[in-house]
This record gives C-alpha cells, structure tokens and sequence, in this order.
C-alpha cells in the first residue's frame, strides 16, 4: 500500500471502513470464532522469526533477516487481528484492519507505516528473487545489500513493535 493511501485511510475512518468491507465482500477479510490456539501460534511464529532474524544475522545474511522481520511483525499483526476475531488473506486487508481496531489504542502512524514498509521490501525482494530464480544472487546483489547496521535497526524495532502487541494481547486477554 502506498504510504500516501495508508495515511489518508488513518486520517479518514469511513474511508477505512468503505476499504474493510471492499475486502469483506471479496473474502479478504472474514470474521472468525474466537480461537486462543491460533493466537498464541501467531506469537509462537513471531518470536521465532525474530530468532531466525538473530541467527541470520550472525551469519551474515541480511537480506532473509530483512524477510524474517516483516514475518515477526506481520504474524504479530495477525495475532492482533485474531483476537478481534478477524481473519485476513493480505497484507493491505491486515493494515486496514490494524488501523481500525488498534490505532490510537497502542499502535501509532508510526508502528503501521513500519509494517508497511517492512511489506514493500519483502516484495521487492521476492520479485527479485522469482524473477531471477536464484536465491544466491537475491543474497548477495548489491541492490539487496543491507548491512548489519540497517539490520540491527530493524530487527529492534520490529522486536518494539512485537512487544508492543504483546502488551497489547495481554490487556486485552486477561
């Protein structure tokens, strides 16, 4: 989504909601039974991305560390919408959701245009990688190249954002 619609929609709430039921009526999004399981599975899933995010940078691949902090966070995201008692197919569909029912309640502009662009890089890095059908060369092509300093940043705020939904779930659940 481009940072200029995904601020309009956080500005406009009948913007919002007019975007949630476009993706409602196509099946993007659904409302679903309460399910703790599937909740705490989104969890488990992000905090092992962050671990993978760790582990990879120690070795040296930060192009898939920039991969596994979008899935952190987006598996945070999606573990925020659950216990919502939604269920969304994409990414735009997850944003909208994220803005409605979390903005200004702990996620902030910030937070959401961070998940955001964490979205952008990871396509952009998977249209390479397909396009080229060689993941060496997605690794270690200057155009990918991210240094660990870039990584690091990123892998703390993904973990803040990963706290942040944390704390989030926990008032929310207990």
């Amino acid at each position: 989504m481009e940072i200029k619609v995904l601020r309009k929609l956080l500005t406009n709430s009948v913007l919002l909601d007019k975007k949630i039921k476009f993706y409602e009526k196509r099946g993007v999004i659904r409302k679903v039974p309460f399910d703790m399981d599937e909740i705490k599975g989104h969890l488990a899933k992000s905090e092992h991305n962050l671990k993978f995010v760790l582990d990879n940078s120690k070795l040296g691949y930060y192009d898939w560390c920039i991969t596994g902090c979008y899935y952190s966070i987006y598996q945070i995201a999606l573990a925020l919408i659950r216990a919502k008692q939604y269920y969304s197919k994409n990414h735009d569909a997850t944003l909208c959701l994220l803005a409605r029912e979390f903005y200004k309640e702990g996620i902030n502009e910030n937070d959401i245009e961070l998940i955001n662009i964490f979205f952008l890089d990871y396509q952009d890095l998977l249209l390479y990688v397909h396009s080229k059908d060689n993941r060496e060369k997605a690794s270690y092509s200057s155009k990918y190249a991210f240094d660990k300093d870039k990584v690091e940043e990123l892998r703390l705020k993904s973990i803040d954002f990963v706290n942040k939904g944390r704390v989030i779930l926990d008032s929310m659940l207990k």
